[in-house]
């Protein structure tokens, strides 16, 4: 029987930043500094830990929390559509309401309902 060799693995501040999840490396690695990621269920604050195919990531990502499983380490990064290829999102999708919200009585509606509103008309994530 032959050994595949060794898994291949890459820095988890790159992966995310190759991934593009972040905008730099220096995001990455605040974010994973911060305590904010975690590698298969287990936190970690040490953006140089390796990760490769096979470990899922949770972290937040705006105001959602993302889950991905990583599919391969990558070599650069690229545009989107390769960044795309490098994972495959676990994320549960969330059910968005298909009617306007109703205010009770006339007129403005309030802070809160606009909030609310905003709320219900963003894009979700890709």
């Amino acid at each position: 029987m032959s050994d595949p060799g060794p898994r291949p693995t890459i820095r988890l501040d790159k992966w995310l930043w190759q991934a593009r999840f972040v905008k730099s490396r220096t995001l990455a690695a605040a974010l994973v500094s911060g305590g904010h990621v975690r590698v298969n269920a287990n936190r970690t604050d040490k953006p140089g830990a390796r990760v490769g195919p096979g470990d899922t990531l949770t972290f937040p990502q705006g105001h959602e929390i993302r889950v991905v499983r990583i599919l391969a380490p990558g070599d650069r990064r690229g545009p989107a559509t390769e960044a795309r290829t490098l994972y495959e999102d676990l994320t549960p999708i969330k059910e968005i309401p298909l009617e306007n919200p109703r205010y009770e009585g006339n007129g403005r509606p309030t802070k809160k309902d606009r909030r609310q509103i905003g709320r219900l008309n963003k894009p979700p994530l890709e």
